[in-house]
C-alpha cells in the first residue's frame, strides 16, 4: 500500500490536470459561495452602491457572458501555445524533456485561472433573473467575476513571457539540472554503507520470475525487508528502479524460498510503462544526455548546447564527490535480509559520458571539454576506486580523438587536456595546480 500511494503522490506531482482541475471546481463552487452571499442580508446597501458592480439583470448577462466566451477562447489560446512549446522542445530537445513542461506550475496555474473563470461565470449566470422571472442581481459575484477578468488579463501575459524563458535550452538545462541535484542529495548517503554479499552466498537460490511487464518505478525496499525477516530469508532483486521487467524473466532470488514469496514481491513492487521515477538518479541524467546527443546530431550541430550539458555534469559529480552511493543492502538483526541493486559510480558515469563521447567523435571542442569536466571532478575526488572509472573515461575519450580527430593541432590540444588530468591524478590537484605550466 505504501509503495502504491508513494507511487501516486508521483505521478499527480507530475501530471498536468489536477491544479486546473482544483481551479475549476474552485471556481464554480466559489461562483455558488458568493450567489449565496448575494442573497443574505450581510452587506449593506451603502456596500453595494460604492464597492461592486450595481448594474441591472440585461447587462450582467451581457458582462458574464463576455467574460465566459473571453476566458474560454484565451484558454484555447493557451492551450494551443502550450502545443506548439511542446512541440518545440519535443523536436530540439527530445521528448522525454516533456515531463517538465506539462509539470509546470505556471503553465497549470494558467489553465487552471482561465477555465476556473470560465467556470464562475458560467455558474454566476445561471443565477440572474429579470424582474418577471424574480428580480435577482448577484452584484457581489459580478464585481469579483470583472476581478477575475483583469487576473486572466494578468495571467496571459505573464504565461507568454513564461512560456518564451521556458522553451530557452539553457533554462531547460537548468531545470534538469535542479532535477538531478535533488536526487543527488536524496538519493545518496553520508557514510559507506554495507556491501552486498559474495555471489557465491547466492549459490543454490531459487530463481523468482515476474509476469509484469515494464519498468521498475518504486519498490517498498523497507516492507519487503522486514517481511523476509518474518520469514527467515534473504532476498535479491535482480533489477533495480528504472530497470525493465519481461514477462516470465528472473526477477529475484530467494534463499530460501518461502510460500508467497512472489505475491510479496508484487505488492510492494510498481511497475510503469515509461521510464520516469524520482527514485531513479540516472533518469534526469538521461534527460540531460538527450540534449547533448540531439545536439550533436548532422540535424541540429549545437556544439555549445553540447558543453552545457558536459558542465552540468562535471558540477553533479564534484557534488558527490564527499557522498557515497547506497549499496541497497538491508540487514535485519545482523542478518541479510535484501539486496537491491541500486546504480553505482561507474554506471553512473557510463549513463553520463559515453553517448556524449561516442557522438562527439571529430568535434575537438566537445572532447576537450569532457577532459576538462573530467579533470574537474579528478581534482574533488578522493576515492581512489572512482578516480579509476574517471580515468577510464578520459582514456576512452583520447582514443576516440585520435581516431576521428583529423587536425594535428586539435589532437595536440586534447592530448594536452589529457596530460592536465592525467597529472592531476598522479601528483594531486594541490601540487599539479601550483605549477605556473599547468593548462
Amino acid at each position: 500500500m505504501l509503495v502504491r500511494l508513494r507511487t501516486l503522490a508521483d505521478r499527480l506531482a507530475g501530471s498536468f490536470w489536477p491544479i486546473p482541475g482544483l481551479l475549476v471546481a474552485l471556481g464554480i463552487f466559489g461562483a455558488y459561495g458568493i450567489v449565496q452571499l448575494d442573497r443574505s442580508d450581510l452587506l449593506r446597501k451603502t456596500l453595494l452602491q460604492h464597492w461592486v458592480y450595481d448594474g441591472g439583470a440585461s447587462g450582467a448577462r451581457s458582462l458574464l457572458s463576455a467574460i465566459a466566451s473571453s476566458t474560454i477562447t484565451v484558454a484555447g489560446t493557451v492551450f494551443s501555445i502550450t502545443i506548439a512549446a511542446l512541440s518545440l522542445a519535443a523536436g530540439q530537445m527530445g521528448p522525454r524533456l516533456l515531463y517538465n513542461f506539462t509539470r509546470d506550475r505556471g503553465n497549470q496555474v494558467t489553465l487552471g485561472i482561465l477555465l476556473g473563470t470560465f467556470g464562475y461565470a458560467l455558474t454566476a449566470l445561471r443565477s440572474i433573473r429579470t424582474e418577471a422571472e424574480g428580480n435577482f442581481i448577484p452584484h457581489v459575484g459580478l464585481t469579483v467575476g470583472i476581478a477575475l477578468a483583469v487576473a486572466c488579463v494578468g495571467m496571459m501575459v505573464y504565461f507568454i513571457g513564461h512560456m518564451a524563458s521556458r522553451i530557452n535550452v539553457d533554462t531547460v538545462l537548468e531545470l534538469v539540472t535542479e532535477d538531478l541535484d535533488d536526487a543527488v542529495e536524496r538519493l545518496t548517503v553520508d557514510k559507506r554503507e554495507t556491501e552486498p554479499p559474495p555471489a557465491e552466498f547466492w549459490q543454490g537460490a531459487r530463481i523468482l520470475a515476474d509476469t509484469r511487464r515494464g519498468y521498475l518505478e518504486q519498490i517498498d525496499d523497507e516492507g519487503l525487508a522486514s517481511w523476509a525477516a518474518e520469514h527467515g530469508c534473504s532476498i535479491r532483486l535482480l533489477v533495480g528502479i528504472g530497470d525493465f521487467v519481461a514477462p516470465g524473466s528472473p526477477i529475484a532470488l530467494a534463499k530460501p524460498a518461502p510460500n508467497g514469496i512472489e505475491e510479496a514481491i508484487r505488492k510492494r513492487s510498481v511497475l510503469a510503462k515509461q521510464r520516469n521515477s524520482s527514485s531513479d538518479l540516472r533518469f534526469a541524467v538521461r534527460q540531460l544526455v538527450e540534449v547533448a546527443v540531439r545536439a550533436l546530431s548532422p540535424g541540429i550541430n549545437d556544439p555549445l548546447t553540447a558543453i552545457s550539458v558536459v558542465d552540468r555534469l562535471g558540477a553533479t559529480l564534484c557534488s558527490m564527490s564527499r557522498r557515497h552511493l547506497p549499496t541497497g543492502v538491508f540487514d535485519r538483526d545482523g542478518r541479510l535480509a535484501l539486496y537491491v541493486p541500486r546504480v553505482q559510480y561507474d554506471q553512473l558515469l557510463n549513463t553520463m559520458f559515453h553517448m556524449i563521447r561516442q557522438s562527439a567523435a571529430g568535434k575537438p571542442a566537445v572532447l576537450i571539454r569532457l577532459l576538462k569536466a573530467l579533470t574537474q571532478v579528478a581534482s574533488c575526488e578522493r576515492d581512489r576506486a572512482r578516480i579509476h572509472v574517471l580515468n577510464h573515461h578520459a582514456e576512452l575519450v583520447l582514443a576516440d580523438a585520435r581516431r576521428s580527430v583529423a587536425s594535428p593541432n586539435d589532437l595536440e590540444d586534447i592530448e594536452r587536456r589529457h596530460f592536465d588530468f592525467a597529472q592531476v591524478i598522479k601528483v594531486g590537484p594541490e601540487h599539479y595546480l601550483a605549477d605556473p605550466r599547468c593548462g
